[in-house]
């Protein structure tokens, strides 16, 4: 194998290594292994078992290629970070929605909002009297600290 190809080879890697360090939060680091492998995977089972660099270089780094692409060739650090926190943010968007929808359309209306907090209410309210009490407010939980101030929550 030529120099310059195991230095092609040794870029690509670490740029993939980069590209899924930037991406990675919580477990979406494995779902990216995933997908990249399943990448690799679908491009090797397309060429008979073995890729060569160009058919690994189309299989890695898809999105970026096309943001660069659609940036006129070049990327800069924040076309990037709007690019990424864009796709976080619509992640957060999708997850709320798919929480709160209750007629499963895909918009969010005030009553899906109140149904989802009377829920949630319902399941802190642990005596069903009607209010939540400190006592009832879950220990590090993820509602956060509870202050010694006060003993129910208005």
């Amino acid at each position: 194998m030529r120099k310059s190809t195991k230095l092609a080879l040794a870029f690509a890697a670490l740029a993939g290594a980069v590209g899924t360090t930037a991406y990675a939060e919580n477990n979406a680091s494995a779902k990216m292994r995933d997908s990249m492998m399943a990448r690799l995977d679908k491009a090797m089972s397309d060429s008979d078992g073995a890729i060569t660099f160009d058919q690994f270089s189309d299989a890695m780094n898809v999105r970026l290629k096309k943001l660069v692409a659609a940036n006129g060739g070049k990327l800069t650090v924040a076309q990037l970070a709007d690019a990424l926190e864009k796709a976080r943010f619509e992640r957060m968007a999708r997850r709320i929605i798919a929480r709160y929808d209750t007629r499963g359309d895909g918009t969010l209306t005030t009553d899906d909002i109140t149904g989802r907090e009377k829920k949630v209410f319902a399941m802190l309210d642990k005596n069903n009297d009607g209010k939540i009490e400190k006592s009832e407010l879950p220990k590090g939980g993820r509602f956060g600290r509870q202050s010694d101030d006060d003993d129910s929550v208005r």
